[in-house]
Parts: structure tokens; sequence; C-alpha cells
């Protein structure tokens, strides 16, 4: 595994930042790490790259401990922070000849990554005259000089506008058949567009970790419903393609359906034939975005 992370907690005084986190990562994979803001995705990434040492539990990149071996995971993996720091007053050449000779690689190396992030029409600019987004792609040039094996991007499509955000997806996307990539971003359709794989984090715990594949494959769907009285479940149980109903609390219902057709109207006829009013009425679990807000907006 490129990146294994085995029952990582850290604590900040008595809050829990992560609470005994738990995943491997194999290479080749992107993999796209989403949370709300405090949920610790961040944290976990500095464990990862070094930055913080965890409070418990152990994690390896590229077979080399972060708790240990310190050295080693820094010169196999490529890190952007969320919060890219850069030093303005350099040109954008110049900062990464500076990188180079830190990271003792072929001057070569600067000219390669230039080119790879888009960066050539502003190589010989300062820093501090750059766009946002032209920043990032000094962040994420930046991050690749070493050649890495293992990327760590925080956010790393940040201020890019609709153009730049393509080619950056691209990038990633191409980086990713040779590099093991873990990204965050609160963009969901980034994910999409990129990742190979899905891990929600929320308040410092795993509630999801899947293939994406597996998740906009998925035909199913759930609709909740109210009604104004009580329903037999083996009623609803008699509508097309039902695969399970759950009675959540009072008059509320789920309804699973083995189907990505929209039942809701199928939902309403019942009602309607059945004396029934409907009180609410929604989908839920339809798209990545829906699924997220379900898992981490639970009490």
């Amino acid at each position: 595994m490129s990146i294994e992370v085995s029952n990582i907690t850290k604590l900040y005084d008595a809050q829990k930042a992560l609470n005994n986190v738990s995943f491997s990562i194999k290479k080749g994979e992107i993999v796209g790490f989403l949370g709300p803001n405090g949920a610790g995705k961040s944290t976990m990434m500095k464990i990862l790259t070094t930055y913080l040492q965890a409070s418990d539990g152990e994690a390896t990149v590229n077979g080399f401990k972060v708790s240990e071996e310190n050295k080693s995971v820094q010169k196999s993996v490529g890190y952007l922070p969320e919060h890219n720091p850069l030093y303005l007053d350099m040109y954008v050449r110049e900062y990464l000849s500076f990188n180079a000779e830190i990271y003792k690689v072929k001057k070569s190396e600067v000219d390669t990554v230039i080119a790879q992030t888009g960066l050539t029409s502003e190589a010989h600019k300062k820093i501090g005259q750059l766009s946002k987004g032209y920043r990032q792609r000094v962040g994420l040039a930046n991050a690749l000089l070493h050649q890495p094996e293992v990327l760590i991007l925080d956010e790393p499509t940040t201020g890019l506008d609709p153009n730049q955000l393509i080619e950056i997806r691209e990038l990633i996307k191409s980086l990713g058949k040779e590099k093991t990539v873990l990204l965050s971003t609160h963009i969901m359709q980034e994910v999409e567009a990129i990742c190979d794989r899905v891990i929600i984090i929320n308040k410092g715990e795993i509630v999801l970790d899947k293939p994406l594949a597996e998740l906009s494959e998925n035909k199913q769907q759930i609709v909740e419903v109210e009604f104004d009285y009580r329903v037999e479940e083996i009623a609803l149980q008699r509508l097309d393609k039902v695969i399970e109903v759950k009675n959540i609390k009072g008059f509320v219902y789920q309804i699973h359906f083995d189907t990505s057709k929209d039942m809701r109207a199928k939902v309403f006829d019942f009602a309607h034939d059945s004396g029934l009013k409907i009180l609410q009425l929604h989908q839920k679990n339809t798209t990545l975005e829906k699924l997220f807000i379900e898992l981490t907006t639970q009490k």
C-alpha cells in the first residue's frame, strides 16, 4: 500500500480532531478526501506529511512510518497545503530553482514542472504578481519537483477559473496513472471528475469509504415521505421496484427503490388512492452531494 493509516487519533488538549481513523490507499489510486470544515481532513494530511504527530495509532507512506522516518516520508511525498506558502518576492522560476536545490534534483525538472502545470507564460513574473489560481499552480509545481510517489493535495483547485480547472483536473488524472493521489476538496464535481474513490470524514471519524464507480452505478434511491396517518409497511412494499420500507418515526417512512427513475409520483398516487395526505415528500442519496450532506449532518 502507498498509504496505510491504522487507528490514528489526534487530540488537541481534550478535543479529538481524529478518532481511531483507519484506511489504506493503493498505488495509482486517486482518492477524494471529503468532509465539512473542522472534520479532520487537514489534520490527517498534516500527519501523513509529518507536519503533525498523531496522539495514537500509526501511519505509513511508501512503507515508511511517519512517526519515525520523517525524512524518508518527506522525500516520497509531494504536498500542497491548503494555505499555499510561497515567497511572493521571488520570481516563479527562481522560486522553483531554489527548491530544486533543496531537493537536490536536476534543474531540468524546473522546466518540466513549469510546462506540466501551465506556468510557461508566467515563469518570468514575481509570485506576488500572480492571480490566486496561478499561485496554486506554483504550489503544485513545487510539490512535483522531486518526482514524489505520493501526492497529498489540500484544496488544489482553489481560485482556479473554469478553464484552469479543466487543465488541472487533467493534470491530476494523468499524474494518478503513475502516482498515488490523496486530495481534499469541497467541490463534489471535482471528486466525480477526478477520483477513483471517495472517503468522507465527519467529526474526526470515517463515515464512508467506497469506489466512486460503485456510488455512480448505484441505481437505487430512497424516497422519504410523511403521511397524515399511519400506513402498514406491507402496503408500501407492494409498490413497484420497492426493496425495503422503514418506518423512521411517527408517520414518516423511508421507501428504498431499486431504480434510478424518480418514484415520487408513484408514492403520490399511492397516497391519493389510499385517501392519505402527504405532509412531506423528498428523495435522498441520488447524488454524491446529497449523500455527503446526509452523512455529515447526522446528529
